[in-house]
């Protein structure tokens, strides 16, 4: 991928229906060839904003580049980009071929002539052999990589997938997870996903750009986002994570310690600027904690932060156990392997411990978790 070239671009862009912004003055630089997605809850305006970079919205304010041209006002039909849907939208009475072929047959390409890219499109999705079977006569993942097909036989500049595996079971959404990707790097075509899953987005992305409310929160490559989240909603968002609320009762140059229900927890990251008193969250992923039967030398050593909990809920994963303690008032999960986990019960009295590096603290204002679940999609 090559960093430096610029495919799309999006300026200022905003969207409203009505008196309601869909989108609000995003900024966006997608670079050539790149695996990008649009990652948020229902309402957040990612599909409002993959339909503006197809053509499908115009948008109230701003500017949409692609490689290099304004594009912002150019209808749909005229973009080098392509669309596909969570519906496959494929013609029923046309065959497999037909249909791959119909966005040729539009620029006028004969059908003689379009044969080759037709049977190059189908080797690209491994449906080689399947041209002459209708859509109804094809499974969903059948269906979706003809859809794929359909949509990469001319070689667009960009492909926008809107949620495409939606309507896919669970194992043969990983299979096409894989199956995307794959193609992603054979074709060098820039891949701009929309999803709300965000496993999804952390296994196929280059870079993700998490938003709500129409809003950029975060945009950076998986591992980034994941480990370094640049506000509670982006921390809640990607990943499991603990939230733990409580009160700063010392402040360093690069250290805070904060009281969480009589425990002191220290913390060596913090995103803003907050002064003793404050109430912050301090947030810490489950598998970064560690479960013990005594605290010794040895643990008090490795972990700076460590207490005693007792055992509130196990719930088995299959290769793990999820485990929920209750450290005072609040709760604090972590994760514990199969093989670890020696017959652990509800109201075992055990000793946890993390690392202070490894404790992310915010104001408390910033925090807004879960009110993301009642939006509804744009």
């Amino acid at each position: 991928m090559n960093n430096q070239e610029t495919e799309i671009q999006l300026i200022q862009i905003t969207k409203k229906f009505g008196n309601f912004a869909a989108v609000q003055n995003v900024n966006l630089e997608i670079h050539h060839g790149e695996f990008f997605s649009l990652l948020g809850p229902s309402g957040c305006g990612k599909t409002t904003t993959l339909r503006m970079i197809a053509g499908l919205e115009e948008p109230t304010e701003g500017q949409i580049c692609l490689a290099g041209e304004d594009v912002t006002y150019k209808p749909a039909h005229l973009r080098n980009v392509n669309t596909v849907f969570q519906d496959y939208a494929l013609f029923p009475h046309m065959t497999v071929e037909e249909n791959i072929y119909f966005p040729l047959k539009m620029k006028k390409v004969k059908y003689s002539s379009a044969q080759a890219m037709i049977e190059e499109a189908l080797s690209l999705v491994n449906m080689t052999g399947f041209g002459k079977r209708y859509p109804q006569q094809l499974s969903g993942g059948q269906r979706q990589r003809i859809a794929l097909a359909r949509s990469l036989v001319n070689r667009p500049r960009a492909l926008l997938l809107d949620e495409p595996l939606g309507a896919l079971d669970f194992k043969l959404r990983i299979a096409m997870q894989k199956v995307l990707k794959d193609i992603q790097k054979n074709v060098d075509i820039t891949f701009i996903y929309v999803t709300h899953d965000q496993t999804e987005a952390i296994t196929m992305s280059d870079r993700i750009c998490v938003m709500k409310d129409g809003l950029i929160h975060q945009i950076g490559a998986p591992d980034e986002i994941y480990n370094s989240p640049a506000s509670t909603f982006v921390a809640s968002f990607i990943g499991d994570m603990n939230f733990l609320e409580g009160q700063v009762v010392q402040k360093g140059e690069n250290s805070v310690t904060i009281d969480v229900d009589g425990k002191p927890i220290l913390s060596t990251r913090f995103e803003g600027t907050f002064s003793k008193g404050d109430s912050v969250v301090a947030c810490i992923r489950p598998e970064k904690i560690c479960l013990d039967k005594v605290c010794d030398s040895e643990f008090q050593n490795k972990f700076e932060n460590h207490f005693q909990a007792s055992i509130h809920r196990i719930v088995f994963r299959g290769t793990d156990y999820e485990i929920t303690l209750k450290l005072g008032q609040s709760e604090i999960r972590l994760i514990e392997s199969a093989s670890e986990f020696n017959n652990k019960k509800i109201g075992d009295q055990l000793f946890i411990g993390f690392q202070k590096d490894d404790v992310i603290t915010y104001l408390k204002e910033c925090k807004k978790v879960c009110d993301y679940e009642t939006n509804l999609d744009n």
